[in-house]
């Protein structure tokens, strides 16, 4: 009896620390988003790595590492989003398709920047794959120059595969009476094309979406304040600590450490820590292993981490 008391409490401690966030049931009517990648723009493993973080990877893929983006549910609509094609479009708009079936593979994106991560996807709308008709990308002002007049996202454009749609900072996107989307510029690396992260708004609650910032300090708003107005912050944690990387000068390439993050969010009550969702992970992050002392730590100081799969209701 005591073996069986002791065995029920260990587990019991184990299911603590290996605590994920809660994935939302299907919704009927409203809005759901879906975490459809969580790894930074090269993936992982990463090209060239054969270090311990890649190295078993090349011969046994994890299927869960997909490349950074979110899909977007609006239910009652029955339309779907992303956020960022990665260049995982595929499956990912497979996993969105099977989560939620709607008539066209993909009713709009919205693009946070011109790096390889975040825009490479829509390739495979062009001729060579899906050859889609005029399917909304959504884009800024500097974004939507370098689409319309460089190739070979030209061609899509010429092509009629996508229909670009200027937005302006801070002016939302009405998508229906349940849904608006709303670009906020944030500092980054931005060599050929505006940086934003996203608001989306449901009826009922609001999602926060920045996959890359250089650091919280250089944004004009403070990211504290932010959490607070938000029930979902899905945030950059491309680097756990400014260690793991020895191969490269980790400050011409700025984010903010989730060491820094959860330094910042010290004074935070439990109420609001636990709307902080770390994303964006570089191939280096042990928060890629839900099993590694990192991912315990920030899920023992109250955050959540973002796993392939995960969705919440707006």
């Amino acid at each position: 009896m005591k073996n069986f008391i002791l065995c029920t409490f260990l587990l019991l401690i184990a299911s603590c620390n290996s605590r994920k966030a809660p994935t939302a049931e299907k919704s009927k009517t409203g809005i759901q988003l879906i975490v459809l990648g969580n790894v930074q723009d090269a993936g992982s493993p990463q090209l060239g790595c054969n270090k311990e973080c890649c190295k078993d990877l090349w011969k046994n893929p994890d299927l869960k590492r997909k490349i950074i983006s979110m899909g977007v549910m609006d239910h009652q609509y029955q339309k779907n989003y992303l956020l960022d094609a990665s260049p995982d479009i595929s499956s990912q708009l497979q996993l969105l398709q099977q989560e939620h079936t709607t008539p066209k593979i993909i009713d709009g994106i919205f693009i946070t920047h011109a790096h390889i991560g975040h825009y490479t996807g829509l390739m495979y709308l062009g001729k060579e794959g899906a050859s889609t008709q005029n399917i909304p990308v959504y884009a800024m002002p500097k974004l939507t120059g370098f689409l319309n007049n460089n190739g070979p996202w030209s061609q899509l454009v010429t092509q009629k595969n996508i229909v670009v749609n200027e937005m302006q900072n801070e002016h939302p996107v009405t998508l229906s009476p349940n849904l608006k989307i709303t670009p906020i510029q944030v500092p980054h690396r931005d060599e050929f094309s505006e940086t934003v992260g996203f608001l989306i708004e449901g009826l009922e609650k609001k999602a926060l979406f920045i996959p890359d910032i250089d650091k919280w300090g250089k944004w004009k708003y403070n990211i504290t304040d932010f959490i607070k107005k938000v029930d979902y912050a899905f945030i950059d944690a491309t680097f756990y600590n400014a260690t793991e990387l020895n191969n490269r000068d980790i400050s011409t390439i700025p984010h903010p450490l989730v060491e820094e993050s959860m330094q910042l969010f010290n004074n935070l009550s439990p109420e609001y820590k636990k709307r902080v969702y770390f994303i964006h992970f570089n191939h280096t992050n042990k928060l890629l292993n839900p099993e590694s002392n990192e991912s315990k730590t920030v899920i023992k100081n109250g955050y959540n981490i973002a796993r392939m799969g995960d969705i919440v209701t707006l």
